[in-house]
C-alpha cells in the first residue's frame, strides 16, 4: 500500500517505520523545515509542505494513496487533513490522531475520519483490560462499520464456561473473533469449550454491547460474588 502520514514528528516517523517493516510504501508530510529529517526514515519519500492545503496534496499525488494517516499535534489540522483526504483525494480509508479528548467526539465520518485513536482512550482500555476479570473492555473504535472492538476474561463462575462455540448464541450481530488462551491467540473452533480465564475478543455493534455482557457474565452472578 501506499500511505501518506501528515507530521513527521516523533509519532508520524515511528509510524513510518513500522509500516516500511511491513513492505509498505510512505510518503511523510511536514510543513515545518526543522521535521523534514530523511535521514531518519530514509525508505520514506519526504515533502515539504503543509498538509492541509490542495496544493500541497496535488504535489503529493493524494490520490494514489491506499491510506491518509493525520498524525500532527495539532487537531484542527488533523481534521483538515482527513476531510480533504476522503472528500477531496477519494482516500479509501483515514485514520486521524486525537491529541485532546475533548476533542474525540469530532473525529467522525462527517470529517472524514474511518478510525480515529485517541492515546488516551486505548492506554486506559489497555489498563482496564489488564485488570478487569468479568467485565466487558472496549478496545477500539471503527467509525466506518460503527463496530467496537470488546474483550472480556471469561470468569470461572461464567455460565458459558464449558459452552461449545457453535453453541454460542451471542446477541445481535457480535462475532467472536479471537481467544487467547495461555498467552496464544487462536481462531474459534465451533467444537472447542470456553475455558475459565479464556480472553475473548469480539466486534460488535455497540448497542449489543450490555446484552453481550450480561450473556457472558450475568449481573445478578456478578453482584453475588462482591457479596
Amino acid at each position: 500500500m501506499r500511505v501518506a502520514i501528515a507530521g513527521a514528528g516523533n509519532v508520524g516517523r515511528s509510524i513510518a517505520r513500522e509500516l516500511i517493516a511491513n513492505g509498505h510504501q510512505i510518503l511523510l508530510i511536514d510543513r515545518d523545515p526543522n521535521a523534514i529529517k530523511p535521514e531518519s526514515v530514509p525508505e520514506a519519500e519526504w515533502l515539504l509542505a503543509d498538509a492541509c492545503e490542495l496544493a500541497s496534496l496535488e504535489e503529493a499525488s493524494l490520490d494514489t494513496c491506499d491510506v491518509a494517516i493525520a498524525a500532527t499535534g495539532d487537531d484542527k489540522a488533523n481534521l483538515v487533513h482527513t476531510l480533504l483526504a476522503k472528500t477531496e483525494f477519494g482516500v479509501p480509508r483515514t485514520v486521524g490522531r486525537v491529541n485532546h479528548p475533548s476533542n474525540e467526539w469530532m473525529f467522525d465520518e462527517l470529517w472524514g475520519v474511518d478510525v480515529a485513536v485517541s492515546t488516551p482512550r486505548l492506554m486506559c482500555a489497555l489498563v482496564e483490560e489488564a485488570v478487569t476479570v468479568g467485565d466487558l473492555v472496549r478496545l477500539f473504535s471503527f467509525r466506518g462499520g460503527h463496530a467496537n472492538l470488546v474483550e472480556m476474561t471469561l470468569p470461572e463462575a461464567s455460565p458459558r464456561v464449558g459452552t461449545r462455540i457453535g453453541d454460542l448464541n451471542l446477541p445481535g450481530d457480535a462475532v467472536l473473533v479471537t481467544i487467547i488462551r495461555d498467552g496464544a491467540a487462536r481462531a474459534p473452533e465451533r467444537d472447542s469449550a470456553l475455558e475459565a480465564n479464556d480472553e475473548l475478543l469480539f466486534v460488535s455493534d455497540p448497542s449489543y454491547e450490555p446484552e453481550l455482557a450480561q450473556y457472558l457474565m450475568p449481573r445478578n452472578l456478578r453482584l453475588s460474588e462482591v457479596g
